[in-house]
């Protein structure tokens, strides 16, 4: 839907809630002042949406064509979303990984407008009235980031805020919210990046991070004003460095409607991706070892949610987590170990002390390996062809982001697993080749579970989120894949398809809310016919 013209002459081309450039129809442009500002000719949106395509096409590289989507965002919403969703497959690297990296990485270079909120540190005790300079006051999703942890490449400081952007045109491309309830968010507390510090060019605060309780103080004042704006918003916390982002989400996940997508939202897809899995195996979930190289809070967020589902499936919690272990910078994570934090230790198990990834592979012997260290080549070739000696089809999930960071290539696992491995990574890789037989790698993306989560969330005004409704999440989203997807190695539903696949998750997570009591509004007769419903359509209307 789009949104009613109140402003008149050439401030409608400079609103992109409302402007729809050379889609203006002769009566509009008269009632609204615009005769004169534009050429004669009157286009359809389809013709705008060709004329996109060309002029994409017509660019170098995909980072300007990042720079030409987000000046179409500032100039026209409903153009812009018309593209993105006019081939989603194709524009998601665009907006978001791996072309984001870059932007974020070069965010003070190619700054051009402003998009979102930006709230220093330096204006603690004032959140609240700089929030009340945002022009929505219904806002149901926040995707907020600190900047110190972006994708796999570090401190960037406010450069990070590409991320809530891209994140939230995705919970619209993807999932039908409406973009006018979305809401980016940049925490600035400065940055440990020199290199940024020592740029003049760079536009945030000039100061080392602030750590401890005025960091925390300064979240709590955040969280409170969101809540005082914004009672109904579910607040995503995007790219914070491990030890805030668990601390962060243990203190809020049972008081607000809330979660973290790199913990919660990234083990999601990874469970989706088991479920797939096993059904090109053949084998249980309750039967699998996972080792994983890292032991950040990805790695225990994902370690976490597949022990919950084992649970669900007849294990106990202790002999859950106990298929699942860690391997970081300093070896096998295990119970002997004194350097770990609080949200390792559930996985630390009694095991002999192991500095070596293969070595560790041999003496656990686990079905599959995931990638979360961000240290791109860790999954070599002896990896690969280890758990190919212990597996008739190993997992190889090398999910670290972006493509520059993972820890293989989809070809380098086809080709040292002699064709055996099942495939999937952070970052999209294109099909390969292996003799007769052409494998389809699968891009474990968040994408196929936060914009859907984000729809559930707003169709049913969910008071919480849960593991649960993650768990939920990742069997609708592997129930999609067909056994002819399966049949090329392919374990996550196409993403030519994921707008639907999305409605299908949001349905599903829905009617667990419902089901759960968690709800806000009264049940729907039809909860997938509601939701559809609700999804935004990019379309000018009368």
């Amino acid at each position: 839907m789009s949104t009613p013209i109140q402003n008149k002459g050439y401030a409608v081309l400079h609103d992109s809630s409302v402007n729809r450039g050379s889609a203006f129809t002769e009566a509009q442009r008269k009632a609204a002042g615009l005769e004169g500002l534009l050429p004669a000719g009157v286009d359809t949106l389809e013709l705008q949406i060709a004329r996109v395509h060309t002029q994409l096409n017509m660019l170098d590289t995909d980072l300007q064509r990042y720079l030409f989507l987000m000046d179409l965002q500032s100039r026209n919403q409903t153009l812009f979303y018309a593209v993105l969703m006019s081939d989603a497959a194709k524009f998601m690297p665009l907006v978001y990984t791996p072309t984001v990296g870059e932007a974020c990485q070069k965010f003070d270079h190619i700054f051009r407008s402003t998009r979102g909120l930006y709230l220093p540190i330096s204006a603690k005790g004032r959140l609240q009235e700089l929030m009340s300079n945002w022009p929505q006051n219904d806002i149901r999703f926040i995707v907020v980031t600190d900047g110190e942890r972006i994708l796999g490449l570090g401190d960037l400081g406010v450069g990070g805020m590409g991320i809530p952007i891209g994140k939230l045109a995705l919970y619209t491309a993807v999932a039908g919210v409406p973009p006018e309830l979305t809401l980016p968010i940049t925490l600035d507390v400065g940055t440990n990046n020199q290199t940024l510090l020592d740029d003049p060019l760079y536009l945030g605060l000039r100061q080392q991070r602030v750590r401890g309780d005025d960091y925390h103080a300064f979240i709590a004042e955040f969280v409170d004003a969101v809540q005082a704006l914004y009672p109904k918003c579910c607040l995503q916390w995007e790219d914070f460095a491990n030890f805030n982002a668990v601390s962060i989400l243990e203190t809020y996940k049972d008081k607000i409607c809330t979660y973290n997508d790199d913990i919660q939202g990234t083990a999601g897809i990874a469970l989706a991706g088991l479920y797939a899995a096993l059904r090109i195996t053949g084998q249980k979930l309750t039967d699998q070892r996972f080792l994983f190289m890292g032991a950040g809070s990805a790695a225990t967020g994902i370690a976490e949610l597949i022990s919950e589902a084992m649970v669900m499936e007849g294990l106990t919690i202790e002999e859950a987590r106990a298929r699942n272990w860690l391997f970081d910078i300093n070896g096998l994570v295990e119970s002997t170990r004194t350097d770990l934090a609080d949200f390792q230790k559930p996985f630390a198990h009694q095991h002999a002390s192991c500095k070596s990834f293969v070595d560790a592979i041999n003496a656990i012997k686990p079905n599959g390996i995931v990638g979360v260290s961000t240290v791109p080549k860790l999954f070599n070739q002896a990896v690969i062809e280890a758990m190919s000696k212990i597996n008739a089809q190993p997992i190889i999930f090398p999910y670290s982001n972006p493509t520059s960071r993972s820890e293989c290539t989809a070809e380098e696992a086809y080709k040292w697993s002699s064709g055996k491995a099942i495939f999937a990574s952070g970052s999209p890789f294109d099909p390969v080749t292996l003799g007769t037989k052409t494998f389809v790698p699968g891009q474990g993306n968040n994408v196929y579970i936060f914009p859907a989560m984000g729809m559930a969330v707003l169709a049913t005004e969910a008071k919480r989120v849960t593991q649960q409704m993650f768990i939920v999440a990742a069997k609708a989203v592997a129930e999609q894949v067909t056994q002819e997807d399966l049949n090329t190695g392919l374990i996550y539903p196409p993403q030519s398809q994921i707008l639907n696949a999305s409605l299908h998750t949001a349905a599903k997570v829905a009617t667990y809310v419902f089901d759960n009591g968690l709800a806000r509004v009264e049940r729907p007769k039809d909860i997938a016919a509601n939701i559809k419903n609700l999804a935004y359509k990019p379309v000018y209307g009368d």
